[in-house]
C-alpha cells in the first residue's frame, strides 16, 4: 500500500480540488466526483480488504462507501486490544438533518457498540454563521433540532460527548487559540483558498480543537474521524498541528466516505441545494412521493426499451440509496442490480423498494426521537464535564481563573 505525506504544505494539499469536471472543497461539491483522483490529490490510502474485515461489520464499510483513510491501523489495533480509542464526527447545524447527514452517526454508533469507542460529536454553529446567510437565532433553532436527531441515534451517554461551539466556548476557544498559534495564514490559504471572512480563517483552529479534544481529555490515543471526503482538508490541517509535537496528542486518523447522491443524480446530497431531500422527519407518504417524483432514474425512456436494454444501477439514485445503506442484505443488493441491468426490474419498482426501506429506517429513528424528553433533561448526560474541561485545558498549558 502506498503511503502519502499529508502535511498541508505538500502539493496535493493545496486548494487544487477544482477540475473541469468536478469540484470538491469543504464548502462546495459539484459535478461527478472522481474518487480515485481525490485519493491521489488528498494523499489518502484506499482501505484494504484486510482493514475492512477488522472493522465491526457495517454495510457502508463492506460496500466500499467508506473507502479510504489515514492511520487506520493504529485505531484498529487499539479497538482490538481494548485500549483507549475514539471517534470524532460532527455536523454544521444549517438546516434540518436529512438522510445524507445521519448515516455517519449510525456508523459511529455501530463502532461504539462493538468496541466501546468514545464518540465525540462537535456541532459547529459558529462555522455555519461564518459561511451561511443565517442568523444566530436561526442556527440555534437548527442546532436544537439536530441535537434531538443525534440523541435519537442511540449513543451510549457514558461514552459520548456532544460539544456545541458557542455553548462550550469556555473550552473550545482557549483550545483553538492554543492551536491557532501553530497554524500559519499561508497554510490556511493553501488548504482552503481565500476565506471569505476572518471567522473562516480562524475556523481551522476550532476544527483542530474538535479533533484533538478526545486525546486532551483521555490522554494520547488513536482517534478516527469518519467524514465525507470533502471534509478531509480539516483533518489534514489538524494532523499538521499534531505532527509538530507541541501538544500531548497523536495525529488523528481519517476514514473517508463517498457522497450519498442527491435525488437529481450523482453528487453530494445537500439540504441547501435546489433539489428535494429526504429529512429525518418525513413520513412514508412524503418519502414515497419524493422518491417517485424526483429520484434520478437509470432506466430507459420506455418500457419496451427498458425490457430490451435494461437500466444502469450505477447512476440510478434509488439503487444507490439502497446500496449505500438502506438495503442491509448484500445478496439482495446484487439481485436488484442484476435484474435492473437485465430489464427484469423496472425503475418504478426500484423506487418503491427504496422508498419502503427508507421509510422503515425513518420510522424507527422517529420513534426513538419521540421517546426523548426535553433537551434540558436529555443533553446534560452528553455534555463535557467540569473535570474534563479542566483536563483538556491543562493538557495544552492553559490556566484558568
Amino acid at each position: 500500500m502506498t503511503h502519502h505525506d499529508d502535511t498541508t504544505d505538500a502539493p496535493h494539499a493545496t486548494n487544487d480540488s477544482q477540475h473541469d469536471d468536478f469540484t470538491v472543497t469543504p464548502y462546495e461539491v459539484a459535478g461527478t466526483v472522481d474518487y480515485e483522483r481525490l485519493l491521489e490529490q488528498f494523499g489518502a490510502d484506499r482501505l484494504t480488504p484486510e482493514q475492512v474485515a477488522r472493522f465491526p461489520d457495517h454495510p457502508m464499510l463492506r460496500r466500499g462507501i467508506y473507502y479510504a483513510g489515514r492511520d487506520v491501523d493504529p485505531y484498529l489495533d487499539a479497538a482490538e486490544n481494548d485500549e483507549p480509542h475514539s471517534i470524532v464526527t460532527g455536523i454544521g447545524p444549517s438546516g434540518p438533518m436529512h438522510i445524507g447527514h445521519v448515516l455517519v452517526f449510525y456508523l459511529a454508533k455501530r463502532l461504539q457498540e462493538v468496541t466501546g469507542a468514545h464518540v465525540y460529536i462537535p456541532l459547529s454553529d459558529d462555522e455555519k454563521y461564518y459561511s451561511k446567510d443565517l442568523t444566530y437565532p436561526e442556527i440555534g433553532e437548527y442546532t436544537r433540532q439536530n441535537l434531538r436527531d443525534l440523541l435519537a441515534v442511540g449513543f451510549d451517554p457514558d461514552l459520548t460527548t456532544i460539544v456545541v461551539d458557542t455553548a462550550d466556548a469556555d473550552v473550545v476557544y482557549p483550545l483553538a487559540s492554543a492551536f491557532a498559534k501553530h497554524l500559519t495564514q499561508a497554510t490556511v490559504d493553501a488548504t482552503y483558498g481565500d476565506p471569505e471572512n476572518v471567522g473562516l480563517s480562524f475556523y481551522p483552529a476550532v476544527q483542530t480543537a474538535h479533533l484533538l479534544l478526545p486525546q486532551l481529555v483521555h490522554g494520547a490515543h488513536p482517534t478516527l474521524v469518519p467524514v465525507a471526503v470533502d471534509q478531509d482538508p480539516h483533518i489534514r490541517v489538524c494532523r499538521d498541528v499534531a505532527a509538530k509535537q507541541r501538544f500531548p496528542v497523536q495525529k488523528p486518523g481519517a476514514l473517508l466516505g463517498k457522497f450519498l447522491p442527491d435525488l437529481s443524480g450523482p453528487g453530494k446530497m445537500s439540504s441547501s441545494a435546489d433539489v428535494p431531500s429526504i429529512t429525518l422527519d418525513d413520513d412514508p407518504e412524503t418519502v414515497r412521493d419524493t422518491v417517485l417524483t424526483h429520484a434520478f432514474s437509470g432506466g430507459q425512456t420506455s418500457l419496451e426499451a427498458h425490457r430490451e436494454h435494461g437500466g444502469d444501477p450505477t447512476v440510478d439514485v434509488s439503487f444507490q440509496l439502497l446500496r449505500f445503506f438502506f438495503e442491509p442484505d448484500d445478496d439482495e443488493v446484487d439481485r436488484l442490480a442484476r435484474e435492473y441491468r437485465a430489464g427484469e426490474l423496472l425503475s418504478g419498482e426500484l423506487k418503491e423498494r427504496a422508498a419502503e426501506r427508507i421509510s422503515e429506517f425513518l420510522a424507527e429513528h422517529q420513534d426513538r426521537k419521540a421517546a426523548l424528553g426535553s433537551l434540558d433533561d436529555e443533553l446534560p448526560a452528553y455534555r463535557l464535564g467540569a473535570d474534563a474541561r479542566r483536563t483538556a485545558l491543562d493538557a495544552v498549558g492553559i490556566g484558568g481563573l
